[in-house]
C-alpha cells in the first residue's frame, strides 16, 4: 500500500465520518442552543431539560437517517477492503 492509498483512505475515513456523525451532532447542538434559549428567556435553570429533548431529537434523526448512514459504513468498509486486496496483490 502505498503512501497515497493511506491519504485517500484516510481521506474518505474523515468524509465518512463527517457524514455518519455530522447531522447527529448538528441536530443535537440546534436543539440543545434552542432549549438554552428558552431557559434564559424564563430563568428556567435545569440541567435535566436539555437531555430529554436531545435524545428525543438524536433518536428521530438515527431513525430517519441510519439507514443512509449504515449505507455509508459498508461502502466505506467494501472500499478499505477492496484498497487492501489490490495492495496485496
Amino acid at each position: 500500500m502505498t503512501p497515497a492509498d493511506v491519504g485517500t483512505v484516510m481521506q474518505r475515513a474523515l468524509w465518512t465520518t463527517l457524514l455518519v456523525g455530522g447531522p447527529i451532532v448538528l441536530v443535537s447542538m440546534a436543539v440543545g442552543l434552542a432549549i438554552s434559549i428558552v431557559q434564559a428567556a424564563t430563568q428556567i435553570n435545569e440541567a435535566t431539560l436539555t437531555f430529554v429533548p436531545k435524545l428525543v431529537v438524536v433518536a428521530l434523526v438515527l431513525v430517519i437517517l441510519g439507514p443512509s448512514m449504515i449505507n455509508s459504513l459498508v461502502e466505506f468498509t467494501q472500499y478499505v477492503f477492496q484498497v487492501a486486496s489490490e495492495a496485496n496483490r
